[in-house]
């Protein structure tokens, strides 16, 4: 059997630092085979056969690749904790706004639930490549900066269970955030570093020192940046500040005009250039209407597309859409295009580890891309090599 291919051709292509005009990208199968200029793209192998070839004129449009969010719960009123139906209904919501791969976000449960939670999405992303694994948010986080995580069930982190959520998610956890303040934060750092699982402080009471002797240890990410930490002060410049001075470190940002004042958006782009992963932390609301929700085991009142705990009013992840941040970025926060997609693109392939096949329009990378309009909505959107949207 052939593999199936694509032509995208006169698109304004952005894939990392490239602007091109007039550019082209030609899939095989699940994989960009070839990529160039103008009129060349006529040269598509069985094209003048009338071999079966999907093409698509972006007439000028922006061709980038397919954006990847490391940080989501759900969307379309499923969340991720709930089973094959409702990360069904999620993925459906996102991958229609330009969202070709994602991590599927699990909020604090107790460990045995959160095993089997981790064992369902590593089952569910041995069948989708689109699924890339679980990122656990929880439970091993502080109680003053639990934002919305059940207080009940937070805890420190101890081998069982550690050992427990590695089994269970099989080679498919791609990233946990912990507090790394807490008594057995440095063995479980190290235990999960040491299982190819990319570490986040999040959650976190740690000043500058603490944090920067996590991200020396190993962790890589800050799990939404400047939104459940201490904030950046002259004198005690907390994990933001030190998250930008370790230059490995990628820094979550969920950018809905909510969590991140558009400014501080920009404060984060100039401060940690290329190390900026927007994400939108979405949970089951996003897609969806207003209303209550349950998020783990809280009540979430959504009001104007704003999520918060109907008990203490705390922010409970956003209804944010991927395309959305884009645009927020580029008309709010006056990032350039380019970097407000390498955002969305290489930054989030490179925190999970996965540079060197996601996040670029280039041979040998996945087929995956989102035709953007002049005002960046989504208009078509391929991922593996087929049309998602």
């Amino acid at each position: 059997m052939t593999e199936a291919t694509t032509v995208i051709h006169s698109a304004r292509l952005v894939s990392g630092a490239d602007t091109v005009s007039d550019a082209w990208v030609r899939f095989e199968g699940d994989r960009i085979a070839a990529r160039g200029l103008g009129e060349s793209w006529r040269e598509t192998p069985g094209l003048e056969r009338g071999d079966d070839v999907e093409v698509t004129d972006a007439a000028g449009r922006w061709l980038a690749p397919g954006f990847i969010d490391i940080h989501c719960h759900g969307a379309g009123g499923g969340a991720f904790d709930a089973g094959d139906d409702a990360i069904a209904r999620g993925l459906a919501v996102h991958r229609a706004h330009g969202t070709t791969r994602t991590v599927l976000s699990l909020v604090t449960a107790p460990v045995d639930a959160l095993a089997e939670r981790v064992a369902t999405i590593a089952r569910i992303a041995s069948a989708d490549p689109l699924v890339l694994g679980a990122h656990l948010e929880g439970p091993f986080l502080d109680h003053e900066f639990r934002g919305a995580h059940d207080p009940g069930l937070l805890r420190q982190a101890d081998r069982a269970a550690v050992d427990r959520l590695l089994d269970a998610a099989d080679g498919t956890l791609r990233q946990i955030t912990i507090a790394p303040e807490h008594d057995g934060a440095a063995d479980a750092i190290a235990r999960f570093i040491d299982a190819g699982v990319a570490v986040a402080v999040g959650h976190t009471g740690a000043d500058y020192e603490t944090a920067l002797r996590a991200f020396d240890a190993g962790a890589s990410i800050l799990t939404h940046a400047f939104n459940g930490m201490r904030g950046i002060h002259h004198r005690a410049p907390g994990p933001v500040v030190a998250a930008m001075h370790a230059d490995h470190v990628t820094l979550e940002i969920v950018n809905d005009g909510v969590h991140v004042h558009p400014d501080v958006v920009r404060l984060a782009f100039s401060g940690a250039p290329g190390r900026v992963a927007l994400v939108t932390d979405a949970m089951a609301a996003a897609g969806a209407s207003d209303g209550d929700y349950i998020l783990g085991a809280l009540t979430v009142h959504v009001r104007d597309g704003v999520a918060r705990l109907a008990d203490t009013g705390s922010i409970a992840g956003s209804t944010l859409t991927q395309d959305r941040a884009l645009r927020r970025a580029v008309l709010d926060s006056g990032i350039p295009l380019h970097a407000a997609i390498e955002a969305l693109t290489v930054t989030p392939a490179a925190a999970i580890g996965r540079a060197s096949d996601l996040g670029r329009l280039e041979p040998g990378y996945a087929a995956d891309a989102v035709l953007l309009d002049d005002d960046l909505a989504v208009t078509a959107v391929w991922g593996a090599g087929t049309r998602l949207a």
